[in-house]
């Protein structure tokens, strides 16, 4: 009967008997809720320190990814650059090919009109001994 008066009363026995308000069930089920609510912020920081940590790999990957990459567009026109060269100085060495054949025909051009001019010379040298 004193059971139920402390009961209307709001006021219950838990297992020590110390007199509580909250009935011992919901005093049970909120330390349970307690529990699991501190396991579930420890899983919670576990959860945020991972993803920190994977969100530092990936930061560092794409600084790596970067730093290639830039390497790369630096190779591209390093290549470019040096094609561009190349090009200019195919030309260069065309043109002076040009040149010189062009030199080399005003020589032989040159060597033609002076073997001519010897071989009248010769001539007249033979006309010129034969009169006398």
């Amino acid at each position: 009967m004193a059971k139920d008066i402390l009961g209307d009363a709001n006021l219950h026995f838990d297992e020590l008997n110390k007199l509580r308000i909250l009935d011992p069930e919901v005093a049970q089920q909120t330390t349970e809720l307690k529990e699991e609510c501190k396991a579930f912020v420890d899983k919670i920081a576990e959860f945020q320190k991972i993803v920190g940590s994977l969100i530092e790999l990936v930061d560092q990957l794409a600084k790596a990814a970067e730093n290639e990459k830039m390497k790369a567009i630096g190779a591209r026109n390093l290549l470019k650059s040096i094609a561009k060269q190349r090009e200019a100085q195919q030309q260069q060495l065309q043109a002076l090919i040009t040149e010189k054949k062009m030199q080399l025909e005003r020589y032989r051009v040159e060597y033609e009109t002076l073997c001519k001019i010897e071989a009248d010379q010769n001539e007249f040298i033979d006309q010129f001994i034969f009169q006398k």
